[in-house]
C-alpha cells in the first residue's frame, strides 16, 4: 500500500466522521452510513503500520477534536496490526492525555492505548478512571483488558474495582466484567468487590459477578449460578462455561433439563460429573506416562487454566512445542490412552539426532 493511499483513506475516514457526528444531521448516529464506512477506512490505513503512524501522530497534534479523535482511532488500528509501532504510539498517547480534555477524544485515546500493550497506559487510565464523564469511565473499564499488570493489590486492579462501585450501570457492567473475567487474578478484596455486584440492580452486571466468582470456584456462586440456569434469560454460551468450573459434586438440575445435544451444554455436565473429572485425570497421568515410556525424546505435561476446566496437554518436540486440547484427543483415540499417546508421538516423528526408543548402546 503506498503512502498516498494511506493518506486517501483517512482524509475519507474523517469526513465519515465529521458526517456520522454532525449534529443537524437528523439521523440517529448509531444508524448512519459513515459510522460504517469509518472504522473499515481506517483499518485499511493501518494495514501500512509505516505510513499509518505517522499520520496519527500528526492528527492527534491536531487543534480540531474530530481530528484528535481520528488520530487515537489510527493509532490504535495501526497498534493491533503492527507491534513495531506500538511503543512510539504509547509515547505520543501519554504526552496526549497530559493535555487532552474533549470527552470523545479522551474516550478513543483509552481504547488506542490499551492496543499499545505498553505498561505506561495503566497509570493512564487508572488517572482516567476517575474521569466525570461516564462514557469516557465506561471505555476505561474496557480498556484494561489488555494491559492488566496481574498484580492482585495493583493500581489498575484498584481503579477497576472502584468502577464496579460506579454509579453509571454500564460503567459497573464492564467493569465488573474486566475485572472477573478477563483479568485473571484474584484475592480477598477481588472476591468481595464481585459479591457486591451479586446483588446489583442491573441483570447484566449481576450476572457478570456470578459468573467470575464462579471462575474463581467460589461455592457462594453455585446457587446463583443455577438460578441463571433456571431462567432462559440468563443461560447462554457463558453461563455453561462457567457451570463448567465450578466443581460441584453433580449437576446443577437446572442444567440438567436443557438439550443435550448442544455442545456446551454437554461440556457443563460433563465438567459437573466429578466421576468423569476423576475418570480425566487418571486418563492423563496414563497418557503422559505411556509417552514417556515410547517417546522419552519428547516432555509432556498435562495443564489447566486457572479460571477455566478443560485441559490440555503440551508436548516439548525438537520440531518445536504443541498442544493438544485432551477432550479431543480423547475423542481421537476412542478413550484409549495408550493410543493417544501412539497418536501424539505419530504427530511428532522423531528427528535424526533423536535417539531410538530402549536402552543405549555402551
Amino acid at each position: 500500500m503506498e503512502t498516498d493511499s494511506v493518506a486517501e483513506l483517512v482524509t475519507r475516514a474523517l469526513a465519515a466522521l465529521r458526517a456520522a457526528t454532525d449534529p443537524d444531521n437528523p439521523d440517529d448516529p448509531d444508524d448512519r452510513d459513515d459510522w460504517h464506512e469509518y472504522g473499515p477506512l481506517l483499518w485499511r490505513a493501518a494495514a501500512d503500520g509505516a505510513a499509518a503512524l505517522p499520520l496519527g501522530l500528526e492528527l492527534i497534534g491536531s487543534a480540531d477534536p474530530i481530528e484528535r479523535e481520528a488520530g487515537c482511532d489510527l493509532l490504535r488500528d495501526t497498534g493491533n496490526q503492527h507491534e513495531a509501532v506500538r511503543a512510539g504510539a504509547a509515547t505520543a498517547l501519554v504526552a496526549l492525555a497530559q493535555r487532552e480534555t474533549e470527552g470523545r477524544v479522551l474516550r478513543s485515546l483509552a481504547r488506542a492505548i490499551e492496543m499499545t500493550y505498553d505498561p505506561r497506559a495503566v497509570p493512564v487510565l487508572v488517572t482516567l478512571a476517575g474521569h466525570p464523564d461516564a462514557e469516557v469511565r465506561e471505555e476505561v473499564a474496557r480498556s484494561f483488558a489488555q494491559v492488566v499488570t496481574g498484580l492482585p493489590d495493583g493500581p489498575d486492579i484498584r481503579a477497576l474495582i472502584g468502577l464496579t462501585q460506579d454509579p453509571d450501570q454500564r460503567v459497573r457492567d464492564w467493569a465488573t466484567f474486566t475485572l472477573g473475567v478477563q483479568a485473571e487474578v484474584d484475592s480477598p478484596a477481588i472476591r468481595a468487590a464481585l459479591w457486591e455486584r451479586t446483588a446489583d440492580a442491573h441483570a447484566g452486571t449481576r450476572t457478570e459477578a456470578i459468573r467470575a466468582l464462579a471462575c474463581r470456584h467460589d461455592h457462594r456462586a453455585v446457587p446463583l449460578l443455577a438460578g441463571l440456569l433456571g431462567d432462559p434469560e440468563g443461560a447462554h454460551l457463558l453461563t455453561f462455561s462457567a457451570a463448567q468450573i465450578t466443581d460441584v459434586p453433580e449437576p446443577p438440575p437446572a442444567l440438567l433439563e436443557y438439550e443435550p445435544g448442544d455442545d456446551w451444554v454437554t461440556d457443563a455436565v460433563n465438567a459437573c460429573n466429578p466421576a468423569r473429572r476423576a475418570r480425566l485425570d487418571a486418563w492423563a497421568w496414563e497418557l503422559v506416562s505411556t509417552l514417556h515410556r515410547i517417546r522419552p525424546d519428547l516432555d509432556a505435561a498435562v495443564s489447566m487454566e486457572r479460571f477455566g476446566w478443560g485441559r490440555s496437554l503440551g508436548v516439548a518436540a525438537a520440531s518445536g512445542p504443541s498442544d493438544y486440547d485432551m477432550e479431543a484427543l480423547l475423542a481421537r483415540a476412542d478413550g484409549d490412552p495408550a493410543r493417544a499417546a501412539g497418536l501424539v508421538a505419530a504427530d511428532l516423528p522423531r528427528t535424526l539426532a533423536d535417539p531410538p526408543p530402549g536402552p543405549r548402546p555402551r
